[in-house]
Order: structure tokens, then sequence, then C-alpha cells
């Protein structure tokens, strides 16, 4: 009898733990990364952003996309005090058309287009090597296709949706994610 019920106390044990793992793993949020801000500092995402609206954006300078560039810093001006936060993470990866230094990237973004948005170090958004808040992006919808696909994620901290490089950050659709998401209280 003893051993039946240390048996069962191992099993109930075992079950909780795998319970346990499987809901941690669930519940990790797409901002639970460090990242280095395009001045080399590191940046605990998580803390940042508590309580924000994202707009998650992989840019690059010489795309035929780069205007949307004035469409995000738009929607930084026009919402930031609401609670949005646009973040751009430069990437080469599609067409070499992030090909600058982290000071050339900075010395374009402000010149041509005055950005005040966060921008992060240059890093890979798909691949073997994408940096983990990509991998995390991207796991249910496939592969980043094109340099300025665009993530909204939520005060919660969840992705909410996605756009393809296609469509404007200030698009009807893209604006009533963002306006629904910012209407929902930070908890």
């Amino acid at each position: 009898m003893r051993l039946f019920a240390a048996s069962l106390f191992a099993g109930v044990v075992v079950a909780m733990a795998s319970v346990s793992a499987v809901a941690e793993e669930k519940s990790s949020k797409v901002l639970d990364h460090k990242m280095k801000a395009i001045d080399g500092k590191e940046v605990n995402l998580a803390e940042k952003y508590k309580g924000k609206v994202l707009l998650v954006v992989n840019v690059a300078s010489q795309c035929g996309a780069t205007p949307q560039y004035k469409q995000l810093e738009g929607l930084q001006d026009q919402y930031h005090e609401k609670g949005l936060e646009v973040v751009g993470f430069p990437c080469n990866q599609f067409g070499g058309q992030e090909p600058g230094s982290e000071e050339e990237i900075v010395k374009f973004c402000k010149t041509k287009y005055d950005v005040s948005f966060d921008l992060f170090t240059k890093i890979d958004v798909t691949g073997e090597k994408a940096a983990p808040i990509y991998k995390q992006l991207t796991a249910k919808d496939g592969p980043i296709k094109w340099n300025f696909e665009k993530f909204v994620i939520g005060r919660n901290g969840e992705v909410v949706a996605r756009f393809p490089t296609a469509t404007k950050p200030d698009a009807p659709e893209v604006v009533k994610v963002i306006e629904a998401e910012l209407a929902k209280s930070a908890k």
C-alpha cells in the first residue's frame, strides 16, 4: 500500500510539473526578451513597454517601402500619448536594403524622416539566426517575407495582428486595430 501511495504521489508531482511547464511556455510573452537599442544599450522589452500597444516593424533604408517611415512616425506622433510605441528593427536580409551601420541608420532616419520612435540594432528576422523575438512573432503565421512587415502587440504583450509590407502603417485596417488595443485598459 505504501508503495502504491508513493507511486501515486510521484505521478501527481510529475503531472503537475508537466502542466506547470506547459502553462509557463504558453504564458511566455513576445516582449520577454532583451534587445540592444540602436545606441548599443540593452533594453528589457517587457519592462520598457509594459502596458503599451506596440507596432513592431522590420525596417530598411533602401527599400521601395522605406517611405513608410513617414507613416510610422505619424502614428507615433498621433498615438504616443495614448500608449502606442512604434518599434523599428533594421534588417538587411531582404535585397541587402539596410547595409549601413547603426550610426548611418540613425542619421538617415533622423535626417530624412525625423524619426523619434525607438530603433534597435540590426537583426535577422527570418531563418536560423533570426532574433528570438522574431522567431516568436512569426511562429503562428510563418516567416517574414520582406521589409516593413508590421505586428501589433496589445497591452497584454500578445500579438493581435500582422500586416504585410504592402499595407501602409496608416491604412484604415491597421489604425482600427491600434485604436481598439489603445481603448483597452493596461493591466
